[in-house]
């Protein structure tokens, strides 16, 4: 195995043992599984079969029910067979926490079980442990102890289990000795692997969550790479984000995180965790995995070169190296170009949708967080004033028209630029290069050679190859094996049709790229076809929202842009939300709250607040976020800073007045203008 996948050039599945869950056949090249959780109450029979039918209905093959005790581990039965009274047959997957009773119980019941290996028999009571390695194999034992009669009851029902791992649930045992990373993870894991594997018990799925897309790459990656290293075979893997949030930035998340590995052809199964009705969740992972179905994805006429030689570490996170054109490089956050070109005759009204109010009044541009930072007109030039820190990039002749050549940019294909026909900027120049498209990239490097370090010259990388996201890495490569550092901006077009795809699109093309260190900026485009569909207004994503009533094309793309770099952690522009999807154990009515909390605080630049629907999600699972609002019983909330409590058990009805008094005493707090 080349690292953590078949290969990093052509689509190839990850090949996984085959697991048996109540006869759906999952993993070993078996199609991706699409799955998601209720949130009613598990004693909440009717209404626990009824959203689990609503799930099924809208195409998932797998249901997830939370079990925390004993009682609602023996009520799968009885939703077990209301569902199949009314003739539906799904596999249920039992989701178990803190109680190995309520596993075992479970586990004779229905068709699945999940357990979470931080804190199924380990505890989490953020302590430092230090064990010697004795104290750490005998705890070691104790959990073999504990977990293998799980694994019997599950070995002889016939009965799946996942292994799932959680980034912010990790125990002190394990925090102590692999601190709160991606490898410490993989041991979680790995640990109740080798104790199953043990008693012959193969029928496992595994699964490395996190809030934050960059750790759960990692961890993914680290997981096959050990799991090959020890056993020569990998198990099947579900994918997911947790905590992903609600709208568009829980399904760019999402997608950041669970689409880079999609790329790979890695996973069997995916959940998508939004804060919404979890009907709503399958029609997001279906655009997810539909992108890879049916095709090998090797079939284009241009095989991508394979990599001779790995220039970066796909475990760790680090910038690819480079230096500054302009503000793009080094250490500049990514730039966000906003593609205007679309548009027959470009207003200062137009500028709003990427972040630009003019105020008449004033004669002031008023300029928000997320405003682009370039805008590519084409063929156009402007014929008013521009806010002081935009920038305009346009085709070579009509840069050359240009009067103001501190505002106005030239974009190049790589031929263009370097016969110089309409001259060049002595500062800043933007070149196009199609990666490996056909067989002149394939095979020429000459332009790459002689673009070499040129100082004024940021490459803009995009590809037509059927596999776009590998093609550019690919570039990626050469451009580090020899050692030339332009700074380089991604170019994506998507000729999807919905919001959701679109964002899918967008967000595993240019999210992949950047959780590796590769991209100095970004820019975001659709084919004339897809652009005229999204401005009639005839696009829905899976809420039946529609982003074009009351946002522009250009704000729908200029915003997903700005939430793929929040995503990868690249750029931070907005409030970051760290939202669990609900579940049966919620203690409050999470979609309103998550609204409300998102409604005062959204101003809030940098600060990761998360909403957690109940202990068990809460100082846990929210993982690294600053401040916590977690439900701690009906009616109850605690609030969070960092791992620390700060107030407890407070009335629901006033606890958002209390969150922000405790933003204001942590001086996170700012009034909102």
């Amino acid at each position: 195995m080349q690292l953590y996948c078949n290969s990093l050039t052509a689509y190839n599945r990850l090949i996984t043992k085959e697991v048996n869950i109540g006869g759906l056949l999952l993993g070993n090249g078996n199609p991706i599984r699409l799955q998601t959780m209720t949130t009613t109450d598990t004693m909440d029979t009717i209404g626990t079969v009824e959203q689990t039918i609503r799930c099924i209905e809208a195409g998932a093959e797998l249901v997830r029910i939370t079990a925390p005790s004993k009682k609602e581990a023996e009520n799968l039965l009885n939703i077990k067979k209301e569902l199949r009274k009314r003739g539906y047959t799904t596999p249920l997957i039992a989701d178990i926490h803190f109680t190995p009773n309520a596993a075992e119980i479970a586990a004779r019941i229905i068709e699945k079980v999940r357990v979470n290996p931080g804190n199924y028999v380990d505890k989490k009571k953020f302590e430092q442990i230090d064990d010697t390695d004795a104290e750490y194999i005998e705890e070691i034992e104790r959990i073999r102890e504990r977990f293998t009669p799980l694994v019997k009851i599950c070995k002889e029902y016939g009965t799946a289990m996942r292994i799932g791992t959680n980034h912010g649930s990790l125990s002190d045992r394990i925090m102590s000795r692999y601190g709160d990373t991606p490898m410490g993870m993989v041991e979680s894991a790995m640990e109740f692997l080798r104790i199953a594997r043990g008693e012959t018990y193969h029928n496992i799925v595994l699964s490395m969550k996190s809030s934050n897309p960059q750790v759960m790459v990692q961890a993914y990656r680290l997981l096959i790479q050990q799991m090959d290293a020890e056993f020569g075979e990998c198990y099947p893997l579900h994918l997911g984000v947790t905590e992903a949030g609600d709208g568009e930035d829980g399904r760019v998340k999402s997608a950041a995180g669970i689409g880079t590995l999609l790329e790979d052809g890695i996973g069997d199964t995916v959940r998508v965790s939004l804060t919404e009705d979890p009907e709503f969740e399958i029609p997001v992972c279906r655009d997810l995995v539909k992108r890879y179905e049916g095709k090998s994805r090797q079939s284009s006429v241009v095989s991508i070169p394979k990599i001779e030689k790995i220039s970066y570490s796909p475990f760790t996170y680090q910038r690819r190296e480079t230096f500054a054109v302009d503000n793009i490089g080094a250490k500049h956050v990514p730039v966000v170009i906003a593609d205007l070109s679309k548009i027959n005759s470009i207003t200062p009204k137009h500028l709003e949708s990427i972040g630009y109010k003019y105020d008449e009044s004033s004669d002031k541009w008023n300029i928000s967080d997320a405003a682009a930072d370039y805008v590519f007109t084409g063929n156009q030039l402007l014929n008013f004033a521009l806010p002081g820190t935009l920038k305009v990039i346009t085709y070579p002749a009509a840069w050359a028209l240009a009067t103001d050549k501190e505002k106005y940019f030239p974009i190049f294909d790589g031929a263009g630029y370097l016969s110089g026909d309409h001259g060049k900027s002595k500062s800043l120049n933007f070149v196009m290069i199609d990666c490996f498209s056909d067989e002149t990239t394939v095979n020429d490097f000459t332009n790459l050679d002689e673009l070499a370090n040129d100082t004024s010259v940021v490459l803009c990388l995009s590809s037509m190859h059927q596999h776009a996201m590998p093609a550019v890495r690919r570039m990626f490569l050469e451009l580090m094996n020899r050692k030339i550092q332009n700074p380089v901006v991604l170019i994506t077009d998507s000729n999807w049709q919905t919001a959701d795809e679109h964002l899918i699109h967008y967000s595993t093309e240019c999210g992949a790229l950047f959780l590796d260190g590769f991209g100095d900026g970004i820019c975001l485009g659709m084919t004339n076809e897809s652009y005229q569909l999204q401005s009639s207004g005839n696009t829905q994503d899976t809420s039946g929202r529609n982003y074009s009533n009351n946002t522009t094309v250009e704000q729908f793309i200029n915003s997903t842009a700005f939430s793929i770099l929040q995503a990868t952690r690249t750029r931070i522009s907005k409030t970051e939300y760290i939202s669990c999807p609900s579940c049966g154990r919620t203690l409050f009515e999470l979609q309103e709250t998550t609204a409300r909390i998102r409604s005062v605080t959204n101003h809030l630049k940098g600060v990761k607040i998360a909403i957690m629907g109940c202990i068990v999600n809460g100082p846990g699972e929210m993982a690294d976020a600053d401040f916590g609002y977690v439900g701690s019983g009906v009616g109850k909330i605690t609030l969070y800073k960092g791992k620390e409590i700060m107030k407890r058990n407070i009335d629901s009805e006033i606890a958002v007045a209390e969150l922000i008094n405790l933003l204001k005493e942590s001086d996170a707090w700012i009034e909102p203008n």
